[in-house]
């Protein structure tokens, strides 16, 4: 995500003053409310897994997860690249190509 992009949210943030009543419970709380609605999305849809009408409903609810992550990160002094590179190595640790590649389970089920 570009700096600029970060930047915008937290400006916005910012020129409300809402960072006062930004803490990492109700951060986190928003999180699981907005992801709650982005899978809303899906419910009842049957086979359609990809549900390609509802795209700009998918944009806008992603978007409000994605924006409270932001929040959460600059909340408790996290940096948001450095924290997903860490992860990817990690994940990259529990899931090698070798056992990974094509499977879909958790890594304490590969190679089983």
């Amino acid at each position: 995500m570009k700096q600029e992009t970060i930047n915008k949210v937290l400006k916005f943030r910012d020129e409300r003053n809402w960072k006062q009543f930004h803490n990492p419970k109700d951060l986190a709380i928003s999180i699981s409310l907005e992801a709650a609605e982005l899978l809303e999305i899906f419910q009842w849809s049957a086979d359609d897994v990809w549900c390609k009408d509802k795209m700009e409903k998918i944009r806008e609810e992603l978007a409000d997860v994605l924006n409270y992550c932001i929040l959460m990160a600059d909340t408790c002094g996290l940096d948001m690249d450095e924290i997903i590179q860490e992860k990817v190595r990690k994940n990259g640790e529990k899931y090698p190509v070798e056992k990974a590649y094509g499977h879909k389970e958790k890594y304490t089920e590969l190679g089983k």
